[in-house]
């Protein structure tokens, strides 16, 4: 036996039970599981996998002011998709070398979008490990970037340079590699 309900009784009923669930408290609750889980799959906890590029940075003492960016730009998500992704990642001392005051700037609330767009430049779609890297560079290819920028690659001696910027280190990740850089890369 079907039961059929009238559209003007089921958009009472639908009614009635948003009313009811629109209490101070329940729109607390749900402010409180926002606050709790807000950056996705970058909030869940998973100590069996192998680390992703976000929870790797995280637990680089050499990253920590990466870290802070990421976070500040709200952009945890792209580190832990699931790839292939390459970031070229700043250590501290490349964000000491820019001028005084910029990195406390960009971590403003206002410049959220400036940060997002500065911090994406250093991740490509893509596996570019440091044998990749020199494949790129001796076939004169750039390397296309998540803001839709291309970045150089530049092999001197043994030295590799993406968007002027040293690579000093290489760590595979599960869902892509880190390349440590000793420079932030910014626009041209």
């Amino acid at each position: 036996m079907k039961i059929l309900i009238q559209p003007s009784l089921a958009l009472l009923v639908l009614g009635f039970l948003i009313s009811c669930g629109s209490s101070p408290q329940t729109e607390q609750a749900a402010t409180n599981l926002a606050e709790s889980h807000p950056k996705g799959q970058a909030s869940v906890k998973d100590d069996v996998s192998d680390a992703n590029i976000l929870q790797v940075a995280i637990g680089s003492e050499a990253h920590s002011t990466l870290v802070a960016a990421v976070q500040a730009a709200e952009i945890e998500h792209v580190l832990v998709n699931a790839g292939p992704l390459t970031v070229f990642a700043p250590t501290n001392g490349a964000f000491d070398l820019l001028p005084e005051g910029t990195v406390e700037d960009l971590l403003k609330p206002e410049n959220k979008q400036a940060l997002a767009t500065i911090l994406t430049r250093h991740a490509a779609p893509g596996s570019f490990n440091v044998e990749a890297l020199k494949r790129e560079a001796n076939k004169g290819r750039k390397i296309y970037m998540a803001t839709g920028d291309y970045l150089e690659v530049v092999v001197d001696g043994e030295d590799i340079m993406v968007g002027g910027a040293k690579v000093v280190g290489t760590i595979q990740t599960s869902n892509g590699i880190i390349n440590v850089v000793d420079k932030v890369i910014l626009p041209e």
